[in-house]
């Protein structure tokens, strides 16, 4: 995903002058291109995240568009004051984006993890908060969120993950969820690069004989209302999944809405991560599994819970 993103500023670059990229002292190679399509426009800030993302608000408060891009603990919680006071308290439209997002580092240990980024920004005020799960949602939400009036978060994988989306892909805006796969019996709503396994899930189940609709959700901050609603009363059952952690995240936030409805909704089980520290070392793979958010795990309990 990080290689879609640089080749899409690079594309977006000469298209919008006020566009400016900042690092916190990665992606300087990756970013080349970026450089040659737009002089003057990359700003390798170092290791002070604190300081770069002060830098994006004064310039976005001065008629620029900024885009931060690092990985995603250092651009968030790292600088979260700053995001806050800075960025959102002014309503400044900068482009926060967290590269390696939720446990795509966990081979680096919980200093690298990002289960709480979700969490922390979607309760900010003004702050519209974004999960792509493939490069294909990267590149139209990237857009989106340039034509933006506000402050964006947009988390992203690493490298290497599959294409989810049809191609030619369907309309992709913030705030209206994609419809990935049609299915009668369970809903399975996903956002970010945890929907490889989301779809995998529904290929076990539907082995299984259970038709599963999956749905995208994006954008975690604003919910597509009018999705939710017709799954919970489409579907007996409706599963949140997310490499994040269970507090806070999409699930607890598809819970809110839940929970302010009336009528006859079908039941809510979540996937997502538990609430401590990982400890050990492993792959992306490992954790997930660890964490039971594999597309097995996600399969095995749901099907156990139609059965209930």
């Amino acid at each position: 995903m990080r290689n879609a993103f640089a080749d899409e500023i690079t594309r977006l670059a000469p298209e919008d002058p006020r566009l400016v990229l900042l690092s916190g002292d990665i992606g300087n190679k990756l970013f080349d291109k970026f450089k040659a399509a737009g002089p003057g426009r990359f700003f390798n800030c170092g290791v002070a995240e604190a300081n770069m993302m002060g830098v994006a608000a004064g310039m976005a408060l001065s008629g620029l568009r900024p885009v931060i891009y690092t990985i995603t603990p250092f651009t968030t919680t790292r600088c979260y004051e700053q995001i806050r006071v800075d960025v959102c308290y002014h309503g400044a439209p900068v482009i926060i984006v967290g590269t390696g997002s939720g446990l795509s580092y966990a081979e680096l240990g919980p200093t690298h993890h990002s289960c709480e980024d979700l969490a922390i920004l979607r309760v900010l005020p003004g702050m519209t908060v974004l999960a792509p799960c493939d490069s294909t949602e990267l590149r139209h939400l990237l857009r989106a969120a340039l034509k933006h009036d506000g402050p964006v978060y947009m988390r992203i994988g690493k490298k290497g993950e599959p294409p989810i989306l049809p191609d030619p892909a369907p309309s992709i805006e913030i705030g209206r969820a994609v419809r990935v796969r049609d299915g009668r019996d369970v809903c399975l709503i996903g956002c970010g690069t945890i929907m490889s396994e989301v779809i995998k899930a529904a290929d076990i189940l539907s082995a299984q004989g259970v038709s599963a609709r999956v749905e995208s959700f994006h954008t975690v901050k604003p919910l597509d209302l009018r999705c939710l609603d017709d799954a919970f009363r489409d579907f007996g059952l409706v599963a949140v999944c997310e490499e994040h952690g269970r507090l806070g995240g999409l699930g607890s936030a598809v819970a809110e809405w839940k929970c302010q409805q009336r009528g006859d909704l079908g039941r809510l089980i979540s996937f997502g991560v538990d609430d401590e520290f990982m400890h050990e070392v492993g792959s992306q793979e490992y954790a997930r599994r660890r964490f039971a958010i594999d597309g097995e795990s996600i399969a095995t309990r749901v099907a156990t819970t139609l059965r209930q």
